[in-house]
C-alpha cells in the first residue's frame, strides 16, 4: 500500500464527516434525446423521461450521504407536490431534512433537463417564487461540531448567515460558485474558505478561467475552478496546482459539479489535505457521469476510493 493509500484509509474511512449543505433544491424533469437542439425552433423526440430531485446544495448533500458522511440539507421550497417529493427523496437518501422548510404559498424550483446520447445537457430552471429570504429561522447553533458548511449562491441571505456562524466556530466554509450576480460573490467570498467555481461562473465574474487571483483577493484560502474534462485548477498560498479529470464513459453530466462539491466538502470535513480532496472529488464526479440523471451515479466511498487509487 502506498503512502497516499494509507493516509486515505486513516483519514477518511475511519472518520464520519459531518457536512451541512445550504441552498437550492430543485425538482428535475429529464428528457433523453439523440442530440441537443441547435439554432432555431425544433421539436425533439425523447427516448426516455424521468423525474428526479436535483439542485446544487441538495445533490451535494446526497453525495455526502452516499459517501458515508452525516449530511444535512438546509433550504426552502414550496409546500407543493415538487417540494414534498424533493424532501422525501432526500430523506430516502439518509439526508437530515429537519431544516428543509416547505413554505405555504411558495413555489418550488423546477428544472427541465435535456440530455443527449453523449451525456451533454441543456437546462432550463425556474428558481421558485414567493419564498421568504429572511434566514432568521435557521438554527445556526446546530452547526457546532460540523466538519464543513457548504452553500450555493441561490439563497445568499441564508448562505451569508450560515457562513458567518461557521466562521465564528472555526468551521471550514465551501462555496459552490456557480452562475450568480457579481454582487452575490462579493458578498459571500469574504466569508468563504474554499471557493470552487465552475468555468462559466469564473469567466462571468472575473473575466477568465485563469482569473483565480481575483477570487483569492477576497481572502479565500482556496480559489478553484472545475474545468470538466480538463480537471480542476486551484490556488493555495499563492501557488497554483492542478488535478486531471478521470476519463470515463460518460452517460450524463447532469449534477457532476454538485457531486464534486459535495465530495470535496466531505473530504475537507474528514481532514483531508486540499490536493487529496480535489482528486477524491474528481473521482466521485467522474463516476456520477457514468449513469443517467444527477443522482443515480453518485458513488459510495469504496467506489470512489477504488477509482482514485487505480489512477494514482
Amino acid at each position: 500500500m502506498s503512502r497516499d493509500e494509507a493516509m486515505i484509509d486513516t483519514r477518511w474511512t475511519g472518520n464520519r464527516a459531518r457536512v451541512t449543505c445550504l441552498g437550492l433544491s430543485a425538482f428535475d424533469y429529464i428528457w433523453k434525446v439523440a442530440e441537443l437542439a441547435g439554432e432555431g425552433s425544433r421539436k425533439l423526440k425523447a427516448g426516455d423521461f424521468a423525474k428526479k430531485g436535483g439542485g446544487m446544495a441538495a445533490t451535494a448533500s446526497v453525495a455526502v450521504a452516499r459517501l458515508g458522511g452525516d449530511a444535512s440539507f438546509w433550504g426552502r421550497a414550496g409546500d407543493d407536490i415538487e417540494g414534498l417529493q424533493m424532501r422525501d427523496a432526500l430523506a430516502d437518501e439518509n439526508v437530515n431534512v429537519e431544516n428543509f422548510r416547505l413554505f405555504e404559498g411558495g413555489r418550488s424550483s423546477v428544472s427541465g433537463v435535456i440530455v443527449d446520447e453523449h451525456g451533454e445537457r441543456q437546462i432550463v430552471n425556474f428558481r421558485g417564487g414567493d419564498l421568504p429570504v429572511d434566514p432568521a429561522w435557521l438554527p445556526l447553533k446546530q452547526l457546532r461540531g460540523t466538519g464543513a458548511v457548504l452553500a450555493d449562491p441561490r439563497w445568499p441571505e441564508g448562505a451569508e448567515a450560515a457562513f458567518k456562524a461557521a466562521r465564528a466556530e472555526g468551521i471550514p466554509t465551501v462555496l459552490d460558485a456557480d452562475m450568480a450576480e457579481a454582487e452575490v460573490f462579493e458578498r459571500l467570498l469574504p466569508l468563504t474558505d474554499h471557493a470552487v467555481f465552475s468555468a462559466p461562473a469564473l469567466t462571468a465574474f472575473a473575466g477568465s478561467v485563469s482569473a483565480l487571483e481575483r477570487v483569492a483577493t477576497h481572502g479565500c484560502r482556496i480559489a478553484a475552478v472545475t474545468l470538466g474534462g480538463e480537471g480542476v485548477r486551484w490556488l493555495e498560498d499563492g501557488k497554483e496546482d492542478h488535478r486531471p479529470a478521470f476519463h470515463v464513459d460518460a452517460v450524463d453530466t447532469t449534477g457532476a459539479g454538485d457531486v464534486f462539491h459535495g465530495a470535496y466538502a466531505f473530504a475537507i470535513a474528514a481532514g483531508a489535505p486540499v490536493g487529496d480532496a480535489m482528486g477524491f472529488a474528481s473521482a466521485a464526479a467522474a463516476l456520477k457521469c457514468t449513469k443517467p440523471d444527477g443522482r443515480s451515479g453518485i458513488p459510495t466511498l469504496e467506489q470512489t476510493l477504488q477509482l482514485w487509487r487505480h489512477k494514482q
